[in-house]
């Protein structure tokens, strides 16, 4: 069975940083697309971070440019979001995302196969 286990959320004040991690197993993390996700209550699930399978490419939205960084491990099958310079408005629950297809429509959740249990991310003002 597919797990995505995150890690590393917690409550931070605005500006400071936090580094989620996503383990991976029962798949073949390195044919995997991965993402992180985030939402907040009555909102759409919002794509965060992309990486490609072997990391040559990423995406962030405008909202987290600039301030989030997408890494992979593939010896680890552990894919990290660094997470920078925090603002009240980027707390939510965070989920790790994995599919092995590639897809133009990337930016819906519905587009990804697998999900974690999420992680909560609180930026106090």
């Amino acid at each position: 069975q597919v797990q995505l286990v995150e890690s590393g959320g917690g409550l931070v004040q605005a500006g400071g940083s936090l580094r989620l991690s996503c383990a991976a197993s029962g798949l073949t993390f390195r044919e995997n697309t991965m993402g992180w996700f985030r939402q907040t209550p009555g909102k759409e699930r919002e794509l965060v971070a992309a990486i490609s399978l072997y990391g040559d490419t990423v995406y962030f939205p405008d909202s987290v440019k600039g301030r989030f960084t997408i890494s992979r491990d593939n010896t680890e099958n552990t894919v990290f979001l660094q997470m920078n310079s925090l603002k009240p408005e980027d707390t939510a629950i965070y989920y790790c995302a994995a599919t092995p297809n590639y897809s133009d429509t990337y930016n819906k959740a519905n587009a990804w196969n697998y999900w974690g249990q999420g992680t909560q991310v609180t930026v106090s003002s």
